[in-house]
């Protein structure tokens, strides 16, 4: 049984940092493409960053290039999205996702971790 399990979202400042985590079990993480999505209140939901399953090649939202970076860990079957230099309209539930490939339906999804991004 494939799950997404997010964690590491909180309250953090303007301009700092956090590191989510993305627990992936019931299949082999690195034969899938993962993806980072949010949505914010009131707002569609948005696609992050995805990284693809073999060659590992990476798509980042305009939005957060420069300042988030995704990571895959294939020993833990775990997915990091590091986010530095964090803004208030970075607030948002942030959700990882799987399938075979990045795209905007992806299959399986977590339960989402709430970033809130305020003085």
């Amino acid at each position: 049984q494939v799950q997404l399990v997010e964690s590491g979202g909180g309250l953090v400042q303007p301009g700092g940092s956090l590191r989510l985590s993305c627990a992936a079990s019931g299949f082999t993480l690195d034969d899938y493409a993962i993806g980072w999505f949010r949505q914010a209140p009131g707002k569609d939901r948005e696609g992050v960053v995805c990284i693809s399953s073999s060659d590992g090649i990476t798509y980042y939202a305009d939005s957060v290039k420069g300042r988030f970076t995704i990571s895959r860990d294939n020993v833990k079957n775990t997915v990091y999205l590091q986010m530095n230099s964090l803004k208030p309209e970075d607030t948002a539930v942030y959700y990882c996702a799987t399938d075979l490939f990045c795209h905007a339906g992806m299959d399986y999804w977590g339960k989402g971790t709430l970033v809130t991004v305020s003085s």
